[in-house]
């Protein structure tokens, strides 16, 4: 796993369930970048590991203490067979972490880690509004490929996906 200066990446393990699920709480609770609507238990966090400790890996960002300042996943694009070898990326980085690369060191160890399991094609479905990581996307080699309209709603509004995709 790549490294900058005090962070370094590592495949997700159980211990860091409640740091993981703080960061995306706070998102499901405060933001659109999720459209969850829920936040997760402590056992749903648990639950979400185990599904990407395997062929669908997720890692975190650390710092020199241990300290989780960001996490990224790979999961199945679709359930059907033939699209087995597309996945969807997701990139969290925690609110006090941002600006310093992280999501960048994130999703470029992820994309090595899907290309390293076999897969062809990553798809990333980012809110429409989300500047920071559609600009992300783009730095990491994602193409925008279309935008949803109004397909999911958040806070009482009406939200747009883009897609982006980047081939392997």
């Amino acid at each position: 796993m790549a490294q900058t200066p005090h962070l370094r990446t590592r495949l997700v393990e159980r211990r860091d369930a409640e740091a993981l699920r703080a960061i995306y709480n706070l998102e499901v609770r405060e933001s659109t970048v999720t459209f969850d609507l829920v936040p997760r238990s402590l056992a749903d966090q648990v639950a979400w590991i185990d599904e990407h400790s395997g062929g669908h890996p997720a890692i975190v960002a650390v710092d020199d203490d241990g300290i989780v300042a960001g996490f990224a996943s790979l999961t199945p694009y679709r359930s059907r067979p033939a699209y087995a070898t597309t996945v969807e990326d997701s990139v969290y980085v925690r609110r006090d972490a941002r600006g310093r690369g992280l999501g960048r060191l994130l999703l470029e160890d992820l994309v090595e880690l899907a290309r390293d399991h076999g897969f062809h094609s990553i798809i990333a479905r980012i809110v429409g509004d989300h500047d920071a990581s559609i600009a992300l996307h783009a730095a990491c080699g994602f193409d925008r490929v279309g935008r949803e309209r109004e397909v999911g709603r958040k806070f009482g509004r009406w939200l747009d996906v883009v897609l982006m995709q980047r081939m392997l």
